[in-house]
């Protein structure tokens, strides 16, 4: 089964570096960051969707919610997941997205997943598919398999990563290995390396820091991605 390489980044790169990236890398596919959530303030990816999909790219939109450790809001019960999922449905909305796109919850903490995180998560599921999208989790291999039963109709973007410390790579074609390669059987995409500095010579933007995944589809958002 083919796999297809993305990235993402938390501030857009810019135009001419997403043109620059599309016609001289193997990335096909990018995170999409939606704001302003409860623990991501930057809003520059917003209002890019439109331009982004007709040139050619694939898009996962990436809603930072409620976070039980490390930076941002810890807001974390059953109510405040139902009113987090309604607002990411509504800026998917504003934003141009088709009903039944498909957007991942970023749970940043490893095990234990456990109340009153998983009273969170599920409130916010239910508020996303009853607006009318397909929630997906962003989550470690760690907690995929427990996040996926309490939650079986989510689409997993597992993170399975060597290590968090600065790399640097001047491929300008990235590795494709199949998402399942992360531990989770299951997972429609892969995040398989962070915090690395691609070299991009005659790029924009020629030192661009991102994470690296891959996915079974180039478009992780669409409609029926988990079956293309």
């Amino acid at each position: 089964m083919a796999a297809y390489a993305g990235f993402d980044t938390d501030i857009f790169p810019g135009t001419d570096q997403m043109t620059w990236l599309l016609a001289n890398t193997n990335l096909v596919w990018c995170g999409y960051y939606l704001a302003p959530a409860p623990s991501h303030d930057d809003e520059t990816w917003m209002g890019q969707r439109d331009d982004l999909a007709d040139a050619g790219w694939g898009i996962a939109p990436v809603y930072l919610g409620q976070q039980v450790q490390g930076p941002g809001s810890k807001v974390i019960t059953g109510p405040q997941g139902t009113t987090d999922g309604n607002d990411a449905a509504a800026l998917m909305t504003d934003d141009g997205f088709p009903s039944g796109s498909c957007v991942y919850l970023d749970l940043e903490n490893g095990a234990p997943f456990q109340s009153p995180q998983t009273d969170y998560v599920a409130a916010w599921v239910a508020a996303v598919q009853d607006a009318g999208f397909q929630p997906g989790i962003y989550c470690s291999h760690g907690i995929a398999a427990e996040v996926l039963a309490l939650c079986p109709s989510v689409r997993i973007w597992a993170f399975n990563i060597p290590t968090t410390a600065l790399t640097d790579t001047t491929a300008l074609v990235y590795p494709t290995p199949e998402p399942a390669g992360s531990g989770v059987p299951g997972a429609v995409a892969w995040q398989r390396i962070q915090n690395t500095n691609l070299q991009l010579p005659g790029a924009p933007i020629p030192v661009m820091n991102v994470d690296l995944d891959t996915a079974l589809t180039a478009d992780p958002g669409a409609p029926d991605a988990a079956e293309a």
